[in-house]
């Protein structure tokens, strides 16, 4: 993100690296103004925030502060007027300058209004992106000179304050100066602060240094004052420069401030802030630096942490966009490839090419679901399970799955472990941590899965997996479960199973943390809720042979290929089939005189209609009608809605879609979920 320039001209501004940088609130209820606004906006180089209604802008009030609110008039719920009065009843948002944005209030009477709500100014839409940015950039500069005063008057206040505590400490007398020196070293012990005196010029010859030190680097302070070099010696070479250029800094201008790793006792690196000013020494006839030192390692790790979380989410987003798109090509190429083989036979010359794209086309699909796991879009369908049994009657599998050179062990808790999550997904979560543990395990080793109920005031299911592997780097733990990462060789793995494992345990509501050290092996751990549900039967249905059937399906699907190959399987299988491409056309022929015993509908559709709205319009209009959904991507949305509705996920087989039909055909499920929900 860049910096804000300073304005030239300005002799009191502060340097570019340290002047003040503001946010600006954007409150309106159209995605396109509320877009052109920060196109306009982006160019003052300030934090620009988003507010989609009244009620919104209110929340961002309530934790941060803002130099101007560009505030829309007209808006759906509480209007500008509203919203303002609210703002202005706020002691701490008093004094914001409000600007209205508006393209329907033009009248004297609202002009008027808005000025008598509160208003600096009132601005025209469409706005014209150089006065929005001229008048917005004036209230911005306003602001941050306000600050900067704000800034020179407290700095001003403490040195006029220490001022008269160093002259009262010449004027006290021995024994007050004694006790007054006693009380200093108490609290420079206390503090988590160190200060420090040393010359202005390399090497920086330590001249007093607090006793604090030790405790934060492990040193003494008098190793610090017996080497001239030692506090520069210990700096990360890559900060060598940061620490130059702060000390040319405050030559030049009186103070400086930096950041930058300073090896300590421990062998580790900790995120030092230094700051300090430049003073003459009159007895040496030298210039001297009186500073601090703050640890600011943790700090710097929950910010590397954030940019990490917010990295992962922006990668999950990207996922979930194409995997829509990219299913219903999966859906095509799979379906027409299952035709192909079906009607050349397994004698075929081709039959060999066919089986590989078949084979490709299903790992596109086990891939586009594992960038859904990542992503936490993909469809669950949780049930309440114990997790103990779970694991138990799945240890068989990993033990295969990992082979005969793994051991496998299990440590499971006495007491019952409730779990409301997907359990297919679960087990293929631990099957992908078996993996990951067994390709570690060079050579062979011990995997242990241990489960326990955690204590405290949120009692949880821990779930660790533990191997004896080779560990990682921290470098590396900290990327491990990103997607695409993987430290195998090219064409060994695909980078995703553990970014799986990520999104379907942040999807379930869990945690999922590594600890790790090279040599030491690593440990998983997954913390989930407990669920307070009954324990659920899972069902083991397995289809027998080929389903078909005669009945009428009214089949809607916007995609021209996806549609064609819908039409063409169901056909195959006996039904009778009448197509849309949208959901009004569907309608269209649910009210009229043919009758249908099923939609089978896409969930995702343009139009504003998606497949779960047009199945209840389609209930309303005949309430017997049994409903199929089908998709490659639930939206955040629709997600929400569609486990009211029996679906089936894109790309399907042909067998799937058989055996999906009937159970819809030949049960009552979908009418009974939503008459309950009509009821």
């Amino acid at each position: 993100m860049s910096v804000p320039a300073v304005r030239q001209g300005s002799a009191t501004a502060p340097p570019p690296e340290i002047r003040p940088r503001t946010r600006i609130l954007i409150v309106d209820d159209d995605e396109r103004n509320a877009f052109a606004a920060t196109q306009a906006l982006e160019a003052l180089g300030q934090e620009l925030v988003v507010a989609r209604s009244g009620e919104e802008a209110l929340r961002c009030l309530l934790t941060d502060d803002y130099a101007v609110i560009l505030l829309d008039l007209h808006m759906p719920g509480m209007d500008g007027y509203a919203t303002a009065e609210l703002i202005r009843q706020r002691r701490r948002n008093r004094d914001v300058p409000i600007v209205f944005l508006t393209a329907v209030f033009r009248d004297e009477a609202h002009i008027f209004k808005a000025y008598s709500a509160g208003a600096v100014d009132v601005v025209f839409k469409p706005v014209d992106p150089f006065i929005l940015r001229s008048k917005v950039q004036v209230l911005v500069d306003l602001h941050v000179k306000t600050l900067e005063l704000e800034q020179q008057s407290e700095s001003r206040r403490r040195l006029l304050e220490e001022n008269a505590r160093v002259q009262a400490e010449k004027l006290a007398a021995e024994r007050a100066l004694r006790q007054s020196q006693e009380r200093q070293q108490a609290i420079l012990r206390a503090l988590p602060v160190v200060f420090h005196s040393r010359t202005a010029d390399s090497p920086y010859e330590p001249l007093f240094i607090s006793e604090g030190v030790q405790g934060l680097t492990g040193f003494t302070a008098e190793q610090f004052l017996a080497q001239a070099d030692f506090g520069i010696s210990r700096v990360h070479p890559d900060d060598l420069e940061i620490l130059e250029a702060a000390q040319a800094e405050a030559r030049r201008t009186g103070s400086y401030a930096c950041e930058y790793r300073w090896l300590c006792a421990d062998g580790v690196y900790r995120s030092l802030i230094d700051r300090g000013v430049l003073a003459p020494d009159e007895e040496g006839g030298r210039q001297v630096v009186f500073g601090s030192l703050v640890d600011n390692t943790e700090r710097r790790a929950l910010e590397e942490q954030l940019a990490h979380a917010r990295k992962m989410e922006a990668v999950g987003q990207l996922t979930g966009g194409v995997a829509h798109d990219f299913n219903n090509l999966l859906t095509v190429i799979l379906g027409n490839m299952e035709l192909i083989r079906r009607r050349t036979g397994e004698s075929h010359e081709l039959a060999r090419q066919i089986g590989a794209v078949l084979q490709a086309a299903e790992k596109g699909g086990a891939l586009t679901r594992q960038l859904l796991a990542f992503s936490r879009r993909q469809r669950l369908n949780p049930v309440t399970v114990d997790l103990n049994g779970l694991i138990a009657d799945f240890a068989p599998l990993m033990g295969q799955a990992v082979g005969e050179a793994v051991k496998v062990e299990l440590d499971l808790a006495p007491q019952t472990l409730p779990a409301h999550l997907d359990p297919a997904q679960f087990e293929s979560a631990l099957l992908n941590l078996a993996v990951n543990a067994r390709d570690a395990m060079e050579g062979g080793g011990t995997l242990t899965i241990t489960t326990c109920a955690t204590g405290g005031d949120d009692p949880r299911i821990l779930v660790a997996v533990r191997d004896t592997g080779q560990g990682m780097e921290p470098d590396v733990a900290s990327r491990i479960f990103e997607p695409f990462f993987t430290t195998k060789d090219i064409g060994k793995g695909s980078g995703l199973g553990l970014s799986q494992v990520y999104g379907f345990v942040q999807q379930s509501g869990g945690q999922i943390s590594v600890s790790s050290a090279p040599g030491r092996g690593a440990i998983f751990e997954i913390l989930l809720p407990i669920s307070q549900a009954a324990l659920c039967r899972r069902d083991e249905d397995k289809p027998s042979g080929l389903s078909r059937g005669s009945e009428r399906i009214l089949v809607v699907e916007d995609d021209p290929a996806v549609l064609a190959l819908a039409v063409e399987t169901l056909t195959e299988l006996g039904y009778q089939v009448t197509t849309a491409t949208s959901a009004a056309t569907a309608l269209k022929h649910l009210r009229g005189r043919r009758t249908f015993d099923l939609l089978l509908s896409d969930v995702v559709m343009p139009g504003g209609v998606n497949g779960v709205e047009l199945a209840r319009e389609a209930l309303r209009e005949r309430p017997e009608l049994k409903v199929l959904l089908t998709s490659g991507y639930i939206g955040d949305e629709a997600s929400s809605w569609a486990n009211q509705f029996p679906m089936i996920d894109k790309p399907y087989s042909r067998p799937e879609m058989a055996a999906k039909l009937r159970a819809v055909l030949d049960g009552d499920v979908s009418t009974r979920k939503v008459r309950r929900r009509r009821g």
